[in-house]
């Protein structure tokens, strides 16, 4: 016999095969199992089916499996029953530090009955048979991580559909009962509907960057931000330029919503602007039209990003719907058109909420500058913006000139 064969058939402690203190595979799978309840938090979570099912029947595999690979013989297709059981693990939620943790307590349990029996006399067979468990570990370990990833992916993507469907038939107003109790995703009473806006982030316009991963890298964190802050309560539809989120109205009050809004912007990077309706289950298709008008029009009139209520813009919204109202508005500035430095300063004066200091920072100018434009406003539509009255009808008409301008 070879050295190399001695290596692979010839390790022993105490004269025995160093195999020999784990060949009772059903009864040590069974001690070990007991361990795991009892050391391994998790694992004594699970109902008694799993532990008596698959916990110990994988157990008895991974045992098996090491004696074939410290015994040098073939290793037998033990491998096919983790694979399988680390998929149903992976759809049954149990967390895969859990199923590593009591991997690697299998692991020592075993090799301590094999030191157990050890002499001085055995260390060369010890470091042979150290270096052939590492082998088993790793066989064990790659086998179990690669088919709960592949799993989990499936599992993802079954619920990123259904959540998709789900929402895509809510928006719609189309029947959705059968579709909830197939996907196991319940349906609110009520919602807050949130329509978002994600700006493009400075990193995709960067030439030196793929801007397609940094839009998407963006998307990623807006979806961590719904997940965290909703536990998976919340249904969206997004883009990485924004779209429609209903988030239940039992998972974040009405107070809570400028501070998730504002925990978006942080995370995206990028100044995220929203408009909500709060609307039944039944309502959502109207309520998602408003909310998106509504922040069509804040962007329209270039309001600072921030969250928009439909109590706040109430008079501005209904001054957007067609009828000669509009059209009489939306003509009063109309003289304004050979001034486009007029038009510019009385929007920006107005989107910065009459600030002075912050219009002219926006604008690179003087405060005087700004006074003096806001006066050659006052004389060429005979509207003062410092009057309450002129303001008023000023502010109208620029909701009212940026519906005509776009029909």
């Amino acid at each position: 016999m070879t050295a190399t064969s001695t290596e692979h058939h010839d390790l022993t402690v105490s004269g025995q095969p160093v195999t020999s203190p784990l060949k009772d595979v059903r009864a040590l799978a069974r001690k070990m199992v007991g361990h795991f309840v009892d050391n391994v938090a998790p694992c004594g979570t699970l109902p008694g089916d799993a532990l008596r099912g698959d916990i110990t029947a994988v157990t008895r595999a991974c045992l098996e499996l090491a004696i074939s690979m410290l015994d040098g013989t073939d290793i037998p297709d033990k491998t096919a029953r983790l694979e399988q059981a680390a998929a149903n693990w992976a759809r049954e939620g149990i967390p895969i530090d859990t199923i590593q943790h009591a991997l690697h307590e299998g692991f020592r349990l075993g090799f301590d009955l094999i030191l157990d029996r050890a002499t001085p006399d055995d260390f060369d067979s010890l470091k042979g048979a150290s270096r052939r468990l590492l082998d088993v570990l790793d066989t064990i370990n790659a086998t179990v991580s690669r088919a709960y990833v592949k799993e989990l992916r499936g599992v993802v993507g079954e619920h990123h559909t259904a959540v998709h469907t789900l929402t895509s038939a809510l928006l719609a107003g189309h029947p959705t009962s059968v579709m909830a109790r197939e996907s196991g995703i319940e349906i609110a009473e009520s919602y807050h509907v949130v329509a978002l806006s994600i700006p493009t982030h400075p990193d995709e316009r960067n030439p030196a960057l793929n801007g397609q991963v940094v839009a998407r890298r963006k998307l990623r964190r807006v979806q961590a931000v719904l997940a965290d802050r909703c536990a998976d309560t919340a249904l969206s539809l997004l883009s990485v330029d924004g779209g429609t989120v209903l988030v239940p109205t039992t998972t974040l009050g009405d107070g809570d919503l400028d501070e998730f809004v504002a925990a978006l912007s942080r995370n995206a990077q990028v100044p995220v602007t929203a408009a909500v309706i709060e609307a039944s289950a039944t309502d959502i298709p109207d309520a998602a039209q408003r909310a998106h008008d509504l922040l069509d029009m804040v962007q329209r009139l270039q309001c600072r990003p921030a969250l928009y209520r439909f109590d706040e813009l109430a008079l501005e919204y209904q001054l957007t719907r067609p009828g000669p109202g509009r059209e009489y508005l939306g003509a009063l500035l109309d003289v304004l058109d050979a001034h486009p430095e007029l038009l510019g300063t009385l929007r920006k004066h107005i989107a910065t909420n009459l600030n002075r200091q912050q219009t002219a920072r926006a604008l690179h100018v003087h405060t005087n500058t700004v006074d003096y434009r806001l006066k050659r406003v006052a004389h060429l539509t005979g509207f003062d913006p410092t009057q309450p009255a002129g303001l008023w009808y000023l502010r109208s008409a620029l909701v009212a000139r940026s519906y005509r301008a776009t029909r």
